[in-house]
């Protein structure tokens, strides 16, 4: 069992829903990622993903792309997002860490380092899962049962736009959670239509025997309630991202802890 697949287990017997939080690596300076992640679960995050910076990130709004490319002027890339994994599996050895990003880094990580290294490294470094969103599922399924057989799991992003086909094709590959994206268009984007996320989920769950998680849009405590109760996990993403982005850097880890046991005590309430 993942130790993805163990949290999810452990709050469903609680009845709680999951926390996920995410932040861009090395964002908003290159040194505060561990420190971040650390603060992140002393709030109630329950899984954290790690955005990995690129240059061309198709999915993401203005407020991502601007984190990332601030990241990389930081000089941070993969391997420096391992590092900061390796650092936080010091002082923490149980709550799940997902890579978020693009094909790009992970395929220029195996050129440099050879083949299956990026596998064989995520794993060492105390990865548990990686959602790669420009990997469709019928072309990655030798992807996923590497993964596997490295302890992680391999997570996808589900759209309002998925057709009941592409759902099977994902539920045949997809371990760990799934990814609701609950807008039409980019991270940051639109306002969160919870009717329509309500009416989703059974469709996906038709399909889709794992645990699904909802994100894109949720911004505040009253939105994160709302689709805690029809989801299995909330994800947050641009909201804290546009919180610390302007902050000197003792204060974006308070900052972030402060909003997400706001967030944390509307999920169990």
């Amino acid at each position: 069992m993942s130790r993805i697949e163990a949290t999810f287990s452990t709050l469903k017997v609680q009845g709680r829903k999951a926390l996920i939080p995410y932040v861009t690596a090395g964002f908003p300076f290159a040194d505060i990622t561990p420190a971040l992640m650390h603060g992140m679960v002393e709030a109630g995050a329950d899984v954290i993903e790690l955005g990995v910076p690129f240059s061309d990130p198709m999915a993401d709004g203005p407020v991502i792309q601007k984190a990332g490319e601030k990241a990389l002027s930081l000089g941070i890339g993969m391997s420096q997002v391992l590092d900061h994994v390796r650092e936080f599996r010091k002082r923490n050895s149980t709550t799940p860490v997902v890579l978020m990003g693009y094909a790009n880094p992970v395929e220029r990580y195996d050129q440099k380092h050879g083949a299956h290294a990026f596998v064989r490294d995520a794993a060492a470094a105390g990865v548990d899962g990686v959602l790669v969103v420009d990997y469709p599922p019928e072309e990655c399924e030798a992807f996923a049962a590497s993964l596997r057989a490295h302890g992680m799991d391999l997570i996808f992003l589900l759209a309002p736009t998925s057709t009941d086909a592409r759902m099977a094709q994902v539920a045949r590959v997809a371990s760990g959670y799934v990814y609701y994206v609950s807008l039409k268009g980019v991270t940051g984007s639109g306002a969160l239509d919870t009717a329509a996320v309500e009416q989703m989920l059974p469709r996906i769950r038709q399909h889709v025997h794992i645990p699904v998680g909802v994100g894109f849009g949720i911004r505040d405590a009253a939105t994160a309630q709302a689709i805690g109760k029809v989801a299995d996990a909330v994800v947050i993403g641009s909201r804290i991202i546009q919180l610390i982005e302007d902050q000197e850097h003792a204060k974006v880890v308070p900052i972030t802890i402060d909003f997400l046991r706001g967030i944390r005590k509307a999920l169990d309430a």
